[in-house]
This record gives C-alpha cells, sequence and structure tokens, in this order.
C-alpha cells in the first residue's frame, strides 16, 4: 500500500500528552505478570476516553507496535549514552540495558506475536536497528581487546535473549547472565 506523501501535522500539546498517558499505562498494564489487558481498561488506567484511546491507536496492534517500538528507541538511545572506563564497560553496559529491554518485553512480544506473525516488518526493522546502534559499541570494544573477536553482535544478542528465557527468578538468571557475559572477554579468549 503506497504510504501518503504529505508530511503529517505537528501533534497539538494535549494530543501528545494524551498519547504518552496512553503508552504509560499500557506500558505498566503489560508489564503485569501474565496480565491479560483489554483496550478499555488502559482508556481507564491513561483516564482518557475510548474515543481519543483509537484516535491514536486505531487498534490493539498498533498500540502494541506503538510500545515495542518505544523501547527499541531507549535501546538505540542508550548506545549513544552509556557511559564506561573501556570500550568493553560502555559495550557491558548497553548489553545490560538491552538485558532490561529482552526481559521487559516478553509480555509485550507475546501479545504482539498474537496480532502479527514473527516476520511482522515491526521485528525485522526494529532488530536492524538494534543491530546498528550496537554494532559500533562492540568494534570498539573489539578493537580494544575488551571483548572477543569470533563473535558477531547477532550472536552476543542471540545468547542474551536465550539467558532471558531461562525459567526462574532473578536470583536464578543473574548469575547465569553474569557468566555468559564474563565470557566476552577477550582474555577469556585468548584474543590479547
Amino acid at each position: 500500500m503506497p504510504q501518503d506523501p504529505r508530511p503529517t501535522p505537528p501533534r497539538r500539546a494535549d494530543a501528545e500528552r494524551n498519547r504518552g498517558r496512553i503508552l504509560t499505562a499500557a506500558r505498566a498494564a503489560f508489564a503485569e505478570s501474565g496480565a491479560q489487558v483489554s483496550m478499555a481498561e488502559i482508556s481507564r488506567r491513561a483516564g482518557v476516553g475510548m474515543a481519543t484511546l483509537y484516535r491514536n491507536f486505531p487498534g490493539r496492534r498498533e498500540l502494541l507496535e506503538a510500545l515495542y517500538v518505544d523501547e527499541v528507541d531507549a535501546v538505540c538511545e542508550a548506545a549513544r549514552t552509556v557511559e564506561g572506563e573501556s570500550p568493553g564497560e560502555v559495550f557491558v553496559a548497553w548489553l545490560h540495558r538491552f538485558v532490561a529491554f529482552s526481559a521487559s518485553k516478553r509480555h509485550l512480544a507475546s501479545e504482539l506475536l498474537a496480532q502479527a506473525d514473527s516476520d511482522a516488518a515491526v521485528f525485522a526493522d526494529n532488530r536492524s536497528r538494534v543491530l546498528a546502534a550496537g554494532r559500533p559499541l562492540l568494534l570498539a570494544a573489539q578493537r580494544a581487546h575488551d571483548v572477543r573477536d569470533d563473535l558477531t553482535l547477532e550472536q552476543i544478542l542471540d545468547m542474551i535473549i536465550a539467558v532471558v528465557r531461562i525459567p526462574g527468578e532473578p536470583d536464578y538468571v543473574d548469575p547465569i547472565l553474569r557468566a555468559a557475559l564474563d565470557g566476552l572477554g577477550a582474555a577469556d579468549h585468548g584474543d590479547r
């Protein structure tokens, strides 16, 4: 379907506030473990009418996609703002932000997958954005010999996603994640 070439007019301030309130309420609702939240409940929590909700998000899928994209935006922004004393520390700090994203989006992604298939553009496009944001951090860490050079960013992120999916409480999963991240060090691989 062709895109409308006309630019979208900027939102009024009150419309932008309403959109933000809806996203905040929906993010909190979907973060609740196992919550099956209706659009009416999101409208109630956001303090907006159903017409306002549907004006901003014509359906559940559009709302879920907006939440997902907001989370990806935060991961990409973190790639520009994380700090550390070395390129390896910067990369690992960004990976921790990715871990938080992966853990928090589990319910959201499940809901979104129920609305769209796993090949949907929202997943492919946003994975590409995350990879583009994180790749310079990995390359800098590898050039500094802080991170082993035989792994790609795709492999590292897939490893993190696999660890995050391990069932159990954080006190069970966190040591596994630390061991996996410790294994990224170039010294552990003999790359120094």
